[in-house]
């Protein structure tokens, strides 16, 4: 399938640079079958759904996993993705040819570590040295990941520690935030408990490979990111007779619903699951496990953007997105959300 038939133009004036403050005063656009859509926000979600609907979020939290340093008289900037063992991360790097397998990287603040080769996907292994976690050496010399779409525009500062962090956040390990739950309070909460609408947490640590561009022209040649999710037993348990009792399964955040879809047999039940994946989701995929879709507004030619095409249609969502330009909501991870019901 073509790449450029997810593509549209986006004024940067519809980027959000900070987030709606409450975050459930954001704007949310429902998009239901062929019904005309609906702008409301995202304090009417418990009206928008159903008793006996489950809401499925990821409880995955960021760590600050931007690191500015020096290798000799290089600067360089690290961008960790992925765990790959107690001391080491896969990192993208700022200046990578300046590095050599074997240099040590001087990150301040106590922190250094030890480059491996370039891996295939474009990254480096950092090994890190010294005896503490290395989520305490982040916490000491790192910064929030903002994306790229951000961090160009403005620099991270210390109120993105909380913006950029879920009320769900439990698991370190995302080093992007599954920004669909950025919009919950416990305010929210408590009207979506009084409606009979059930909640249900996975992890899925989210990778920066999430900001990649698909470089390729076509969907056949893009090689999708791994990331690393988990679903317990008892959870898919209680997933699975939800759906048995007529609830419907609503995922909030294309990260929640990509692991729930791996997760899931032929036979729409959803199992116990601890793994990566690479599922890449894309027009004529047939879901299994998810009946909508809570996510903010995506980039054009983007995975993601593709994924809610599959799950809506490419036309329907190019005319919902022209409709979410031309009535000012905010895009991408501090933007405003969408309720999408096929």
């Amino acid at each position: 399938m073509r790449v450029d038939l997810f593509d549209f133009d986006l004024p940067t004036e519809n980027i959000a640079l900070r987030p709606a403050s409450p975050r459930d005063s954001a704007r949310m656009l429902l998009v239901q079958g062929d019904e005309p859509m609906q702008d409301r926000i995202v304090r009417d979600l418990p009206s928008m759904l159903r008793p006996g609907d489950v809401l499925v979020f990821n409880d995955t939290k960021v760590i600050p996993a931007q690191l500015e340093g020096m290798r000799g008289e290089a600067r360089i900037g690290a961008t960790l993705h992925k765990r790959q063992g107690l001391r080491q991360w896969q990192a993208f790097l700022r200046n990578a040819k300046r590095v050599r397998a074997g240099d040590r990287i001087d990150f301040g603040a106590g922190v250094t570590a030890i480059a491996g080769p370039r891996d295939e996907d474009g990254g480096v292994t950092l090994d890190f040295e010294g005896d503490e976690p290395v989520e305490i050496l982040l916490e000491r010399a790192g910064r929030m990941p903002l994306p790229p779409y951000i961090a160009s525009k403005r620099p991270t500062d210390e109120r993105d520690r909380s913006d950029y962090q879920t009320m769900f956040a439990r698991e370190d390990g995302a080093v992007a935030a599954p920004t669909a739950a950025l919009h919950f309070t416990p305010e929210l909460m408590a009207g979506l408990a009084a409606a009979g609408i059930g909640t249900e947490t996975l992890t899925l640590h989210v990778g920066a490979g999430t900001f990649l561009p698909v470089k390729a022209d076509d969907t056949d040649d893009h090689r999708m990111h791994a990331e690393w999710g988990r679903i317990d037993a008892e959870t898919a348990d209680r997933l699975n007779a939800a759906r048995a009792s007529g609830g419907r399964l609503i995922a909030v955040g294309t990260t929640s619903l990509r692991l729930l879809e791996s997760a899931t047999g032929e036979d729409g039940i959803v199992r116990p699951f601890a793994d990566e994946t690479r599922i890449f989701i894309t027009p004529g995929y047939r879901f299994r496990a998810v009946d909508g879709l809570m996510t903010n507004f995506h980039l054009p030619k983007s995975t993601l953007f593709m994924l809610v095409s599959a799950l809506m249609g490419t036309e329907k969502m190019q005319s919902v997105y022209s409709h979410a330009i031309g009535n000012g909501y905010r895009f991408y991870s501090y933007g405003d959300s969408s309720l999408l019901l096929p």
